[in-house]
């Protein structure tokens, strides 16, 4: 498989670097095989196009990610700490890789409606831990009973991806980690249980 090749992963690493510094649609292949170190050429045994190239970054990146995600809060007891969990680690992998950070919140919201579903389809996993979360919140009475569920997940995933959009927006000039138990305690408060 083309994932398990060394040049693949190389590729992708030069892809988020150029598609960060110079936007999706200015980035080139021949600047993505230059910054990777292979022929042009050689870029298309692995993608079909620029855009398969973004495609599988995010689902590789992201596949990363999640995986990441899921083990943190795995380890964790209720849903009050997964919860922060999900939020410490969602900001601490995008703060420490600033390239990726741009990909994925200006870079990949392109309108191209093909490309928003693959992207989707990727996110779907990661949705599915943030809705186990809620679920566990009702059941230990943290979150209310009578709650949309999708709604909720918009609003957890929403303020993240916001959050971390708008340090990126500005430039990174403040440590995003330290805004984690702020946006868990919004969540969580919104959410609570009516005593």
């Amino acid at each position: 498989m083309k994932k398990n090749k060394p040049k693949f992963k190389q590729i992708i690493d030069a892809a988020v670097e150029v598609i960060a510094e110079n936007g999706y649609h200015s980035s080139q292949v021949s600047k993505i095989a230059k910054k990777a170190g292979v022929a042009d050429g050689t870029i298309y045994l692995y993608f079909k196009n620029k855009e398969d190239i973004l495609v599988s970054l995010f689902q590789e990146k992201m596949g990363q990610f999640i995986e990441k995600i899921e083990q943190e809060t795995t380890a964790k007891q209720t849903a009050e700490q997964k919860l922060l969990t999900l939020i410490q680690t969602h900001f601490k992998q995008l703060s420490a890789d600033h390239h990726l950070a741009i990909v994925t919140q200006l870079e990949l919201r392109q309108s191209n409606k093909e490309l928003r579903q693959k992207i989707n389809f990727v996110l779907k996993r990661y949705l599915n831990i943030i809705d186990q979360i809620v679920d566990e919140g009702v059941e230990e009475e943290l979150f209310r009973k009578n709650l949309d569920r999708r709604l909720v997940r918009q609003m957890i995933f929403g303020t993240m991806d916001e959050t971390v959009t708008n340090w990126v927006m500005k430039e990174q000039r403040y440590n995003i980690e330290d805004q984690a138990k702020e946006v868990h305690s919004l969540i969580v408060n919104g959410l609570a249980r009516n005593v």
